[in-house]
């Protein structure tokens, strides 16, 4: 028998200073049984730093035809293709040809400088890509933080978000690998 998703609920109260975007997100997470705690925190960060009312999250984990969250335009074609981890460069490639804008947040302190030694030169060819790079503690101490049915206040500032929640409180600024031409 195969394991289901777990549906988890949370609202995002965003003050995007960066766009001037002020909103609550009522926010329905499908964590796939594969999914950490920390990626799926990963998703809600990368949601929140590209919030608009069309963003949406892909299928999930284990559907490689979906990026981790999209924003389609009213016609049908992609806005914005956002992928967490990784990725093989072929599926980066792929991407910038579907969709007008990329941005990949990579995790793995030890992992990604591997991953970008050995696929920059692939990366960097590609004009629509941007890398960035959250760092395994800011990931955990979200991890942590996640409870069902949570208010997670998130303020943005010069790409850096501040977020909030009850009993706690963190700074994630991702690091730039590589910016969009």
């Amino acid at each position: 028998m195969a394991l289901k998703s777990t549906i988890s609920r949370l609202t995002l109260q965003l003050a995007d200073l960066d766009r001037q975007l002020y909103r609550d997100f009522p926010l329905t997470l499908a964590r796939h049984p594969s999914e950490t705690a920390a990626r799926m925190m990963l998703r809600v960060l990368a949601f929140a730093l590209h919030a608009d009312e069309q963003l949406a999250f892909g299928r999930g984990i284990s559907t490689d035809e979906d990026p981790d969250l999209w924003l389609r335009n009213l016609d049908g074609t992609i806005d914005s293709w956002i992928e967490l981890g990784t990725p093989d460069p072929d599926r980066l490639k792929r991407a910038c040809g579907r969709a007008a804008r990329v941005t990949l947040y990579a995790y793995g302190d030890r992992a990604v400088p591997v991953w970008w030694k050995r696929h920059q030169a692939a990366l960097e060819r590609l004009d629509k890509l941007s890398v960035m790079q959250v760092d395994d503690g800011a990931m955990q101490a979200l991890a942590e933080a996640f409870q069902p049915g949570m208010t997670l206040q998130c303020t943005i500032s010069d790409g850096e978000a501040m977020l909030s929640w009850d009993q706690g409180s963190l700074a994630v600024a991702p690091a730039t690998l590589k910016a969009a031409a």
